[in-house]
C-alpha cells in the first residue's frame, strides 16, 4: 500500500501529531510525507518527499498576525502549479491534516482524501465557537477540503471527533512541580514578554522564543529559543503553561495535570475557538497582554485548581480504523 500524508507546516502542532502518527501508518505500507508552510520549528524525524511552500500566515509581535509579513510571502501562482501537478493516482490512501495543496490537487484530479486534523472538527456544528459569525469558517471549509473526516478535539464533540492525540513521549515523561511557568506565545515579541511577566516577580518564566537563537536572563523571565525536547521537560517539571490559543499544547498540559491560561491570537477565529472550548473545562482565557494582564496573571498563579481530564491513548486504533475504511483495496 502506497500512502501520502499531508502536513500542515505553519505552527508547530500539526508536525508534533504527525510524529507520533508517521510511524503507525508505516505499519501498513509506503508512507510519502508532504508539508507545506513556513512557520514551524519542529521537524519530522523522517525525509519528506515533497516539500510546497503552501499558504501560511505569520506571527507578530504584538498578539496577533502580521498581515504586512504574511502579504508578501504569498505566492498563489506556485500554489497553484504545485496543485496541478502533485501525482496522486499512485496513492491508495490520501491523509491530509489541514494542508492546502495535497487537499486541493485531490478536489481537483477526484481522488478521496481524508482529513486527520482538529481543524475537521469544526465540520461539526456542535464544536465550539463564538456566537458572532466570523468569515474565517469559510477557512475551515474551503483551506483544505477532504471527502472523510476523522477531528480531534478537547471533547468528542461529535462522533468523528476523538480527544486530542497524546504523544508516546509526553505520556512517558514523569511529571513534578518545581515551581516555574513554561510559556509559548509566539505572538508576542521577547520584550513585551520580559516586561509584563517581569512584574509577577514571585514566579519563574520560562519563555520558548521563535525570535532567538541563544538563552539569556532578565530577572525571573528565562528565554529560550524553541526546542521540542526542552520545551516537553520544562512543561514536565512546571506548575503550569501561559500559551496561545493553539490546541495540541494546551492538550498535553491538561494532560500532565498542569494549570494553563490560554491568549488566543488577535484577529485569529481558530485560536479563539479553541480558547472558548478550553474555557468551558476551566481553563483561564485572557483576550490580550494589556493594562490589566498583571491582575489576570497574578489571580491564576494564586489558583491552584487542576482540571481533570481523560485522554485516552487510542491513536494506533484511530489509525487502524481509518486505514480499514478509506483506503483503496
Amino acid at each position: 500500500m502506497k500512502i501520502l500524508f499531508g502536513i500542515q507546516g505553519t505552527g508547530n502542532g500539526h508536525i508534533s501529531r504527525a510524529r507520533e502518527i508517521v510511524p503507525l501508518l508505516q505499519q501498513y505500507g509506503e508512507v510519502d510525507l508532504l508539508v507545506s508552510g513556513t512557520e514551524a520549528e519542529v521537524s519530522l524525524s523522517q525525509p519528506l518527499k515533497y516539500r510546497f511552500h503552501g499558504f501560511s500566515f505569520v506571527f507578530g509581535k504584538k498578539g496577533g498576525v502580521d498581515n504586512w509579513a504574511t502579504f508578501k510571502i504569498m505566492n498563489l501562482p506556485q500554489l497553484w502549479r504545485d496543485m496541478r501537478s502533485l501525482p496522486l493516482k499512485q496513492y491508495d490512501l490520501i491523509i491530509n491534516d489541514f494542508e492546502p495543496v495535497s487537499a486541493w490537487a485531490c478536489r481537483i484530479q477526484g481522488v478521496p482524501s481524508v482529513s486527520l486534523s482538529h481543524q475537521c472538527s469544526f465540520v461539526s456544528k456542535k464544536t465550539p465557537r463564538p456566537a458572532k459569525w466570523n468569515y474565517a469558517e469559510w477557512l475551515f471549509k474551503y483551506y483544505s477540503p477532504t471527502t472523510h473526516h476523522i477531528g480531534f478535539h478537547f471533547e468528542r464533540y461529535a462522533d468523528f471527533i476523538h480527544t486530542p492525540v497524546i504523544r508516546t513521549d509526553i505520556r512517558k515523561l514523569e511529571t513534578s512541580n518545581k515551581g516555574h511557568y513554561s510559556v509559548y506565545l509566539p505572538a508576542y515579541g521577547d520584550n513585551t514578554l520580559i516586561k509584563n511577566l517581569g512584574q509577577a516577580k514571585d514566579a519563574e518564566w520560562h519563555v520558548f522564543s521563535k525570535r532567538t537563537k541563544s538563552a539569556y536572563r532578565e530577572g525571573n523571565v528565562h528565554i529560550f529559543p524553541v526546542n521540542n525536547e526542552a520545551f516537553n521537560n520544562s512543561l514536565a517539571s512546571s506548575a503550569g503553561l501561559l500559551t496561545g490559543g493553539g490546541f495540541e499544547g494546551p492538550a498535553e498540559a491538561l494532560f500532565m495535570g498542569k494549570k494553563v491560561m490560554m491568549i488566543p491570537m488577535k484577529g485569529q477565529y481558530e485560536q479563539q475557538c479553541n480558547a472558548l472550548a478550553a474555557s468551558y473545562l476551566g481553563v483561564k482565557v485572557v483576550g490580550t497582554i494589556g493594562h490589566d494582564f498583571s491582575t489576570h496573571i497574578n489571580n491564576w498563579l494564586a489558583d491552584d485548581k487542576r482540571i481533570n481530564v481523560d485522554f485516552p491513548d487510542e491513536t494506533a486504533q484511530i489509525v487502524d480504523d481509518m486505514v480499514k475504511r478509506y483506503a483503496r483495496q
